[in-house]
């Protein structure tokens, strides 16, 4: 089959590798109907994911049909259209009993790391991927579903949701800042909705992602190349600052822009993936009564994301921005790469 294969950092190709095969009696194959590139790829690119090594493929979201099941599985057959989740579940450990997918310790890639697609196995920017556990990582498409909105399942929705709106406890009537409207920065913004807040505040440096914003729950927009962005958030929120910052970029100027905003009792929700380590100023901000919280997505609420898409009440179309062809996948990292001229949010690819 074809793949998109890592080769150090800066270094990928779309070559030629084996087909994947059952290992495990809690196997599938799935052969991938869409896929998708997400920031994490681009950060494992730039090498801040050591733990890739050369030959990797990459890729960690998809929709599927199932071609091939091991001897354990009762609940999915050959043929069943599915999505597949980024964090693979063993079911049966302990942090797995306790919806901690994320710290699986099944000894698939790495035990107490459930994120293994493209990370520590073969991934989904391919032609068929193996998809170890497949009862408890795969779920099934809903009738009705386009398999390129179901894509965003995977991935964006449930981390956007999860580790900025959950985590960042949103309450009814909050204002809620989120720095970054890439990707899962509008996911944050598409679920907040869910809970109520009074105004969600995107701020970015493109302007175009800023005005976007609007289209998935945005109330209010900040372009943070202004000299005074901080004033702007801040007058929106009577000067106190706002209940809940989401940061969703990864980078030490958005993780300050994010503590600069919040208020005393405040909450800090991190979502980026970070290549370099930040500062966190306990001399001052220890009186300020705020939470801070981060992680790896479990994908604990995907099922109920993936009725929320059923019934319409989350559009996750908006979401896509290119479409390609699977074998175009360089053109489309490319233009991913470049977000900011290309206006690329998530691009598609085809298979």
């Amino acid at each position: 089959m074809k793949a998109l294969v890592f080769h150090g950092p800066g270094q990928k190709d779309w070559e030629e590798v084996p087909d994947p095969m059952i290992l495990k009696p809690t196997d599938a194959i799935v052969q991938i109907e869409r896929t998708t590139i997400c920031g994490t790829d681009l950060h494992i690119l730039k090498g801040d994911v050591p733990a890739v090594t050369d030959g990797r493929i990459l890729g960690h979201e998809g929709v599927g049909v199932i071609t091939e099941i091991g001897s354990a599985i009762t609940d999915l057959a050959v043929g069943d259209r599915v999505i597949i989740s980024c964090i693979s579940s063993c079911g049966k450990c302990s942090y797995c009993k306790k919806g901690i997918y994320s710290h699986c310790l099944a000894d698939e890639g790495a035990s107490g790391i459930g994120w293994i697609f493209g990370h520590l196995i073969d991934g989904t920017q391919a032609e068929y991927v193996r998809v170890p556990f497949a009862e408890t990582s795969l779920y099934k498409l809903p009738e009705g579903v386009a398999a390129e909105e179901a894509v965003m399942i995977s991935d964006i929705l449930p981390t956007g949701h999860e580790i900025g709106i959950r985590y960042g406890n949103v309450q009814p009537g909050d204002v809620v800042a989120i720095i970054g409207a890439g990707p899962v920065g509008l996911a944050a913004m598409a679920t907040a909705g869910l809970y109520g807040p009074s105004r969600v505040i995107a701020v970015d440096l493109d302007p175009n992602r800023v005005e976007q914003a609007k289209r998935f729950g945005a109330t209010d927009g900040v372009v943070s190349s202004d000299a005074d962005w901080r004033e702007q958030v801040l007058a929106m929120t009577d000067g106190l600052g706002v209940d809940v910052s989401v940061e969703a970029v990864g980078v030490p100027a958005t993780w300050d822009m994010a503590l600069s905003l919040v208020r005393p009792g405040g909450h800090v929700a991190n979502v980026g993936v970070h290549g370099k380590p930040v500062e966190f100023p306990l001399d001052t901000k220890w009186i300020d009564n705020i939470m801070v919280s981060t992680g790896l997505v479990n994908t604990n609420t995907s099922p109920m994301l993936i009725k929320m898409l059923a019934q319409h009440k989350i559009d996750a179309g908006d979401f896509i921005s290119h479409r390609f062809a699977l074998g175009d996948i360089l053109d489309a990292y490319d233009t991913f790469s470049r977000a900011a001229e290309t206006k690329a949010l998530k691009v598609i690819l085809e298979a």
